[in-house]
């Protein structure tokens, strides 16, 4: 067997791993919504074909890709002046101001729903808006959801960009504004790119600001799914729908995938700094920009946290009191902390099969090459489809014993759940870094006569440590507020925070309400507080998010 098979096997050896994991626990359940939603009992092509063209999936997809446009423009617009003001210039405190505005892109989507309605809800401080279940306000919570996106893409091609090639075109008597329009846009034009299509493909799959803000009222693909199979009980409209969001989302993975390919060859692996120190004249953006940003985090928060400590003849801590009561059963099975604590337990394991997976994926991506396309390509999968689906995959397919475990009653079923939302988000923050490692250092080891193992370990693995750190809290933090697949999966006497969090905002009465609040700012510190230690292990390349 010649080194070059070995070194092949090798490859595909370590591939099976992830394609196994992805296999069992998302191409099998959604092969099984899919065949009993357009195969059961035959195949229909007229009530197929019905579904298409019924005005609700006509309005959900319009919905559905108006509001992506929404938030992605409006997430371009305050991202990139965020990126320069973060990432371009230098300054004291910036680490920390880069975490804070890192924490929204994290904070559980069931979070950001109850902060914004508490905000834009009739009784919040902007409720004279009118904007209560609008795609106004939908809008805004998911540029508030995105923004971060956007600079951390934007801001990490323009911390790269050599800043020599402006000055040389200010010496031949290009003023500000044409250097910025002729050399750095073109310059950052495919992060840009990369970022619109990223932050589209992310509000386009929006599940828990849609269901929560949206109400009764406003539905996309992701909410007409969930509609479909709760309160329709409709499996063939549920999955012509995701077949419909697959094509959709795989159009933007396309776009997305072509973007970050040009952002990766306008970068290649260099290591200029181009930041400078801020100065006088850098006021006019600063100022206003930090002024929105600290505005659109600061609002609904403050109002969200607010709203936790009102009780009924004043203010109190009596709404977080409670949440280490045990509610009506009518109410919750558990106190809210008990939910807290499974929340906790799951995304732990969730976050450790997630970047464990991702960490052999990234590795093995850095080699680049038609297989790592192919690899790339189908680990990026669960991106295009809609945790509901997955969820209710899960439901349907492993609802039964395997390997001596009873999945039906186990929960760890919402632990690889979470994994497989979590997983192509970590691969992304790692590709990255891996790709950055410079192949003839691993050529010199190699040579030395350091196995393909020892290489990994003695140089990959080093420069790969930090990038896994923020990899690691960055799968905790979105396991932790998972709410789309979690919904089906979570046995209903062992609910996480999330689920807990919707049952009772769906509870009449204030103190149901006031414990949603107070459950929903527990939540946010949880994810913020994991967030803000990870970024800390942010190099210049860690990650495309």
């Amino acid at each position: 067997m010649t080194s070059r098979t070995r070194l092949h096997l090798g490859w595909w050896a370590a591939a099976a791993l992830p394609l196994a994991f992805l296999g069992f626990f998302f191409l099998w359940p959604l092969a099984t919504v899919l065949v009993r939603g357009l195969w059961d009992g035959g195949f229909d092509w007229a009530g197929t074909w019905a579904v298409v063209v019924d005005p609700r999936t006509v309005d959900a997809f319009v919905t559905t890709a108006g509001l992506a446009t929404l938030g992605m423009v409006g997430s371009l617009a305050l991202g990139i002046p965020c990126a320069y003001v973060l990432y371009r210039l230098r300054w004291r405190g910036q680490v920390t101001v880069r975490g804070i505005a890192a924490v929204p892109f994290v904070l559980p989507t069931i979070v950001v729903a109850t902060a914004f309605t508490a905000l834009l809800g009739r009784s919040g401080p902007l409720g004279f808006l009118g904007w209560d279940q609008t795609v106004w306000a939908i809008g805004l919570a998911m540029v508030f959801y995105n923004t971060s996106v956007v600079t951390r893409i934007v801001g990490g091609s323009w911390a790269s960009l050599d800043p020599r090639t402006a000055d040389a075109a200010r010496t031949l008597g290009a003023n500000r504004r044409q250097a910025w329009r002729h050399v750095t846009l073109p310059a950052l034009m495919p992060a840009i790119a990369s970022a619109a299509s990223v932050v589209f493909l992310f509000c386009a799959t929006s599940f828990g600001v849609v269901l929560v803000m949206g109400g009764t009222r406003i539905n996309t693909l992701e909410t007409e799914i969930w509609l479909q199979v709760n309160q329709f009980l409709d499996m063939r409209a549920a999955a012509v729908l995701s077949i419909l969001q697959l094509v959709f989302v795989a159009g933007i993975l396309a776009v997305s995938a072509w973007a970050r390919r040009r952002r990766e060859r306008v970068l290649g692996n260099r290591t200029v700094d181009g930041t400078r120190p801020i100065n006088r004249r850098d006021l006019w953006v600063t100022v206003p920009t930090m002024t929105v940003l600290g505005l659109l985090l600061a609002a609904p928060m403050f109002t969200l946290v607010s709203r936790s400590l009102r009780i009924p003849g004043g203010w109190g801590f009596d709404n977080y009191a409670a949440l280490f009561t045990d509610p009506p059963r009518s109410v919750l099975p558990v106190s809210v902390w008990q939910a807290t604590l499974n929340s906790l337990v799951t995304a732990v394991i969730a976050a450790t099969i997630a970047t464990g997976l991702g960490l052999i994926v990234a590795s093995l991506l850095a080699r680049r090459g038609k297989r790592a396309a192919v690899l790339d390509g189908f680990v990026m999968l669960p991106l295009g489809v809609s945790a509901v689906v997955v969820g209710l995959g899960m439901l349907l397919t492993l609802n039964r014993t395997v390997l001596g475990v009873d999945l039906r009653g186990s929960w760890w079923l919402v632990a690889m759940a979470q994994a497989v939302v979590a997983l192509p988000l970590v691969v992304r923050t790692l590709v990255p870094p891996a790709k950055a490692i410079d192949p003839r250092m691993k050529a010199a080891a190699g040579t030395l006569g350091a196995g393909p193992l020892r290489v990994w370990t003695q140089v990959e693995w080093p420069m790969l440590r930090r990038p896994f750190g923020l990899a690691l809290g960055f799968a905790f933090a979105i396991s932790l507020g998972e709410f789309g697949a979690t919904s089906f999966v979570a046995r209903p006497d062992r609910p996480t925070l999330p689920t807990a969090i919707y049952r009772l905002l769906g509870r009449p009465g204030a103190e149901n309400l006031g414990m949603a609040f107070a459950a929903a700012v527990l939540l946010a510190v949880l994810t913020a507080s994991v967030m803000m230690v990870s970024e800390r292990m942010r190099t210049p390349l860690g990650g495309d998010l």
